[in-house]
């Protein structure tokens, strides 16, 4: 009991020294930090929105107008096909969740089922949840063709279609939103999934949270069309362009906005850009793109096709420019340019970057956390750990005297040890986390106090003071392992099936009975070690 390796006592001076230094930094204002040396610990423990205020969002996917766009996509896809393939038709469009229409001819329902495979590639291909269809009835199918002896047909997207492309978007809006807050510079955002269609953002210390809530809620879909110069958008309107569209064009130059005819199918998909940065053309800032390799030469390709025709760039359903294509770019990259202001390029050039949404998203519940409520809690907490603190410093000098004064150090230290812990990982500081940091600092000396009471009836069986506290020491160690171990499986369990504030709560809870057995155990074991060797006393001073 008396001899402890010498490597024993490197490791455990070690690690208490480390976790001083780690918690040090949060000691010093945020601005202090950051500017210590990048080779000294600078990382601070992040307070969580309930501490700190900032803006709560609950969003909710529009999972039925990506249905719509599948769709409109297919009643697209159904038309080019039919007229290549001469086939005559009545009444094309959507009804519920599929694609209706007559044909002229009753006996070309035949042809028409040899073609479904053929209107599935047009919309989705492969990669999507329409991308494996097999003409028929059969279970399990994306898409499904019914037809009546009268020529009706009637392509349905299948249920199990349906719910696998809302999952998917809700997926990809998610991980999109991640992207998009994650070049904004918030600090630790909370980011996850809630139910099956909704998407649960916090963002601490966000000082404008409209300006964020307006980049997470754009869709931010680009896309690019040739202008049809042939109708106008009053002929359009009354169908006058089939396959065109009349959409909204954002007059930059000032003269309000107006209104151009594009056809509907798209030429080159914006979800093939690479980058987009804000820079400056002439003086006034422009976006710059870049395709990828299968994009910039899809881009290529169609502008060499169309010298001489417009190309409207779509953002969102509105036409942000429509260019005359002067000549075939071949290089992948190209220019937005606009009246847009500074701010207007580098969230364009951000939206870009993250990548567009799959489907709308719709705010349903919004709350702010004002700093002030949040400097309340943290004031309220420090007071409770403050308070725990010294009642259990306390009862243990009155009840333990010099050893309770050794507990009491090693439970500073453990203190220190949370601390550091939760800096190095960069975890989110809650004010459940504060509940459990206190409620850590009492567990933390209830390992000393099985130690100590084993101690005491050492010494009533007649050992000796070296035999006494090395038996305490072993006979204690397997309640404690027990002890904290089931409470340290709570923790995990809470953190795994648990979220926000809960986890919060169990990351504080599962460090603090880690390092509080490290810190009851082997510190005070090393502390006691020295005061033998140093006092070589004869009796128990407890």
């Amino acid at each position: 009991m008396v001899h402890l390796a010498k490597w024993k006592v490197i490791v455990i001076l070690g690690l208490c020294l480390l976790g001083i230094v780690l918690a040090a930094p949060n000691l010093l204002s945020r601005e202090a930090a950051e500017r210590l040396p990048s080779w000294i610990p600078h990382q601070q423990i992040s307070l969580g929105l309930d501490l700190q205020g900032g803006s709560h969002l609950l969003f909710e996917v529009d999972t039925r107008a990506l249905v719509n766009e599948e769709l409109n996509a297919l009643v697209d896809a159904v038309r080019n096909t039919l007229r290549k393939e001469r086939i005559l038709y009545t009444g094309l469009g959507i009804s519920g969740n599929g694609v209706v229409f007559k044909l002229s001819q009753p006996a070309d329902i035949d042809r028409v089922k040899g073609l479904v495979r053929e209107f599935s590639s047009a919309i989705g291909g492969t990669g999507s949840a329409l991308g494996s269809i097999v003409g028929g009835l059969t279970s399990g199918q994306s898409l499904v063709i019914q037809t009546t002896d009268q020529g009706g047909v009637a392509l349905e997207l299948s249920d199990q279609a349906i719910k696998e492309r809302e999952t998917k978007a809700v997926e990809q809006s998610l991980e999109i939103i991640r992207r998009r807050i994650d070049e904004t510079g918030v600090r630790e955002p909370n980011i996850q999934r809630e139910g099956e269609d909704r998407i649960l953002v916090q963002l601490p210390g966000v000082k404008d949270p409209e300006h964020v809530k307006a980049l997470i809620g754009k869709t931010a879909k680009m896309t690019f069309h040739l202008v049809d110069e042939n109708a106008t958008p009053d002929q359009a309107k009354q169908g006058g362009a089939p396959g065109a569209d009349v959409l909204p064009l954002e007059d930059r130059l000032g003269g309000g906005p107006r209104e151009i005819v594009v056809y509907r199918q798209v030429t080159v998909d914006g979800s093939r850009l690479e980058d987009a940065q804000p820079t400056f053309q002439d003086g006034r800032p422009v976006v710059s793109f870049r395709f990828d390799a299968v994009g910039g030469q899809r881009f290529g390709e169609a502008t060499r096709a169309n010298v001489g025709r417009r190309l409207a760039i779509v953002l969102d359903g509105k036409v942000i420019s429509a260019p005359v294509i002067r000549d075939a770019i071949l290089g992948g990259s190209g220019i937005i340019s606009g009246s847009f202001t500074a701010q207007q390029a580098q969230d364009l050039a951000l939206l870009l970057r993250a990548g567009a949404l799959p489907a709308p998203l719709t705010v349903i519940e919004e709350r702010s956390v004002g700093p002030g409520l949040g400097a309340d809690s943290i004031r309220a907490g420090k007071y409770a750990a403050a308070l725990g603190f010294a009642l259990v410093v306390g009862f243990m000098f009155a009840v333990y005297g010099l050893f309770g004064l050794f507990a009491n150090a090693a439970l500073i230290v453990n203190i220190f040890l949370i601390m550091g812990a939760l800096s190095a990982l960069q975890a989110t500081l809650t004010l459940p986390g504060i509940a459990g940091i206190v409620l850590t600092m009492g567990m933390a000396v209830d390992a000393n106090v099985l130690i100590y009471e084993r101690l005491r009836e050492e010494v009533r069986h007649g050992r000796s003071l070296i035999n006494a506290i090395d038996a305490g020491f072993k006979r204690a160690m397997a309640t404690i392992i027990d002890s904290n171990l089931t409470t340290l499986i709570a923790g995990l369990l809470l953190f795994l099936f648990g979220t926000g504030p809960v986890k919060g709560f169990a990351v504080t809870l599962s460090i603090g009975i880690v390092t509080s057995v490290f810190s009851a155990v082997m510190l005070t074991r090393l502390i006691l070690i020295y005061w033998l060797r140093a006092r070589r006393p004869k009796a128990l001073p407890i």
